[in-house]
């Protein structure tokens, strides 16, 4: 495969292999919008973390702020930072966790629901235009592809939680 230049990817080596990987992974953040603070590259005017916020809640309904982070993948002081947002925004209600009294449940308000929906309908509308860019013999290797870097990322955390 050769890049919009005109060049072959270096893969001859491990460390040559890493960098390639790297340069694209970053090249694909940058060009999908991740990098934006402000709005989520389907144009909502909302942080990545405050959609998939969101979305998680549409989901998999009610959920405590741990959860939250393992599933958000960021640590507990910005989770109930974003939660604290969300709820300010109306989108999301905080109660005490009545099993435990220590641990906060985190839901979606009608007003979350709706923005929800909203997110997710132009979130698949953004994925169905990127994959129309993609040759259709190709799409099930991409997907099969990014979800081994997933894995790969997954890996390690796995091993630290059996060992």
């Amino acid at each position: 495969m050769q890049d919009k230049n005109g060049m072959r990817p270096r893969t001859d080596t491990a460390g040559a292999q890493a960098d390639e990987l790297r340069r694209v992974m970053q090249r694909l953040f940058r060009k999908f919008g991740a990098l934006s603070s402000d709005s989520t590259p389907c144009g909502k005017p909302l942080s990545m973390a405050h959609a998939h916020l969101l979305l998680l809640l549409r989901a998999q309904g009610e959920l405590t702020q741990q959860a939250l982070c393992a599933e958000l993948c960021i640590d507990k002081s910005n989770v109930a930072r974003l939660c604290a947002k969300a709820a300010d925004a109306g989108h999301v209600e905080q109660k005490t966790n009545a099993c435990d009294g220590r641990s906060r449940l985190i839901s979606l308000t009608p007003r979350g629901v709706s923005l929800a929906r909203e997110v997710d309908a132009t979130s698949r509308a953004k994925f169905t235009a990127l994959l129309t860019g993609v040759p259709k013999s190709r799409r099930t290797e991409i997907i099969l592809a990014l979800q081994h870097l997933v894995e790969a990322l997954d890996a390690p955390a796995q091993a630290r939680a059996s060992a």
